[in-house]
C-alpha cells in the first residue's frame, strides 16, 4: 500500500486520473473516503459511523468535506436512505510546467495534455516540481480536485551557513528550495543538501537519502 498521498485516493497507483461516476446506494453501503452527490455538491466521506441510541431508530453519522469548498458537512442518514456513491476509473498523469493560474498535466498513457487550476491543488502546490506524478479528480471533463504526493525530495537552493559552535537543540534557520518555497530546517543543512519536505505543513521531515 502506497502512503505518499495523504488522501482517500486509491493507494494503488503513484499518479491517478479519477473520473467520477455516480451509482445509487442506500447508505448503508458507505464506506469512508467515499466520494457522494450530496444537495447537489460533490462531498467525501470522512468519518461514517453506525448509531444505535436507546430504542429510537438507527441511523449512520456522517461527517464529510465539501470538495470545492473544503468546508465540513454532518448529517445523519437513515439505513435505508438512497445516496449517489461515486465509482472512480483511474488513469496516470505527470506535471509537467507551470502555466500561471494552471498546472500543465500529461496522460501518460495517451500523451494528452490538460491545463489543471493551481488552486485546485492547495498551498502544497509551492512544493510540486515537473515531472512529478499528482493526482486528479474530475467529474465529467471538469477537474475538481488535485493532490500532490504527500512530501516532497528538495534541494536547498539557500540558507545561511550555520554558526560555528551552535548546538541548539531543535534550532531552525530559514532556507529556499528548488521550487522557490521557503521553509524552516535544522542548523545543520547546507546549500546543495537534498531535504524531504512534508507538502501539507511545509515542515521539514529529514535529509533525503542518495
Amino acid at each position: 500500500m502506497n502512503e505518499n498521498f495523504a488522501c482517500f485516493f486509491p493507494h494503488n497507483s503513484l499518479s491517478l486520473r479519477l473520473e467520477i461516476f455516480f451509482t445509487m446506494a442506500k447508505a448503508s453501503d458507505i464506506k469512508n473516503g467515499n466520494f457522494l452527490r450530496f444537495n447537489g455538491e460533490l462531498v467525501q466521506v470522512e468519518e461514517f459511523l453506525h448509531r444505535t441510541p436507546g430504542n429510537l431508530r438507527a441511523f449512520y453519522q456522517a461527517r464529510m468535506r465539501n470538495v470545492k469548498s473544503g468546508k465540513l458537512v454532518e448529517y445523519r442518514f437513515r439505513t435505508d436512505e438512497e445516496v449517489n456513491i461515486a465509482r472512480v476509473e483511474t488513469n496516470n498523469y505527470q506535471y509537467l510546467y507551470d502555466d500561471g493560474s494552471t498546472l500543465v498535466v500529461m496522460d501518460n498513457d495517451t500523451y494528452d495534455q490538460h491545463n489543471i487550476p493551481k488552486a485546485l491543488f492547495g498551498p502544497a502546490v509551492r512544493f510540486l516540481k515537473e515531472g512529478v506524478n499528482v493526482i486528479v479528480a474530475f467529474e465529467s471533463d471538469e477537474p475538481i480536485m488535485g493532490q500532490i504526493p504527500a512530501s516532497a525530495e528538495l534541494d536547498v537552493t539557500y540558507t545561511e551557513p550555520a554558526v560555528k559552535g551552535d548546538t541548539s537543540s531543535g534550532a531552525l534557520k530559514n532556507a529556499t528550495v528548488e521550487t522557490g518555497a521557503e521553509i524552516k530546517v535544522p542548523l545543520f543543512i547546507n546549500i546543495g543538501d537534498k531535504i524531504k519536505v512534508d507538502t501539507a505543513t511545509g515542515a521539514y521531515i529529514e535529509r533525503a537519502k542518495g
